[in-house]
Parts: structure tokens; C-alpha cells; sequence
């Protein structure tokens, strides 16, 4: 009986130490290669190079009428047809997304990776680290 406990023990472990090496040769990118957390001035200048990038402020309507960046479409994260909305956006396209201060932007960029979304950037400290940087917006 100790043989095959000692067996199974070894077993387990080959299967073991083989499944883990085995997912990092996984081709599926991880959260940190799909997500970026971008520095506003960093942003600014992928913008600025990019103008007809995907870039989505996902605060509310309210918000993004007082202020919001260049060419940014509005889809507020917290409504309802949130991944409706943004289901007709190119998933294989770098999609740029922001908030008031990057909470919402951060749940918006989970739930583009969860949607299949291949790259997504994510503004850091949102619109107000980027007025900070006193980065243009438009009004």
C-alpha cells in the first residue's frame, strides 16, 4: 500500500508540475498583456498619432457634457446596455476607455476583456489626471 501511495504521490505531481508548464506556453494573452494602465501624457500622444482610435469615456451623460476628451464617444459603464453598446466596436482594434478617476474605467476594461476585446488601454487617474496635465479636452 505504501508503493502505491507513493506511486499516486508521483503521478500527481508529473501531472501537476506538466499542466502548470504547459499554461504558460498558452497562447491567450494574460489580463496585464490585454489591459494597460496609460499615463495621461503617454495617452495624449497615441491620440494625438491615432485620431480615429476607439475611445470611449464610460461616465455618465451628465458627466461627459461638462467636459470630456477629443473624439470620444459616450458609453457609461453603469447603464444597463453597457456591453450592448459596445458590442458593435471593433474587438481587434486598441480600444482607449476613462473615467472621472479610473474606477469605472477599470471595471469597463474587465468587462471588454471578458467580451473578447484583443487590447485595451486604460487611462490612469482619468480625465482629471489628465486635466492635471493640463492636457486638452473638449468642452
Amino acid at each position: 500500500m505504501k508503493n502505491f501511495s507513493k506511486i499516486m504521490l508521483i503521478v500527481f505531481t508529473v501531472s501537476f508540475l506538466t499542466g502548470c508548464n504547459s499554461s504558460q506556453k498558452n497562447p491567450e494573452a494574460t489580463q496585464s498583456e490585454i489591459i494597460e494602465v496609460v499615463a495621461p501624457k503617454a495617452m495624449f500622444e497615441i491620440l494625438s498619432e491615432n485620431r480615429d482610435a476607439q475611445l470611449v469615456d464610460v461616465r455618465t451623460d451628465k458627466e461627459f457634457l461638462v467636459s470630456h476628451l477629443k473624439n470620444a464617444q459616450n458609453i457609461c459603464v453603469t447603464d444597463t446596455d453597457f456591453k450592448e453598446r459596445v458590442a458593435s466596436l471593433d474587438k481587434a482594434k486598441p480600444i482607449y476607455v476613462y473615467c472621472n478617476k479610473g474606477g469605472r474605467s477599470a471595471k469597463a476594461a474587465a468587462i471588454l476583456k471578458d467580451m473578447g476585446f484583443t487590447k485595451i488601454y486604460d487611462l490612469q487617474g482619468g480625465i482629471t489626471e489628465w486635466e492635471k496635465n493640463n492636457l486638452d479636452t473638449s468642452y
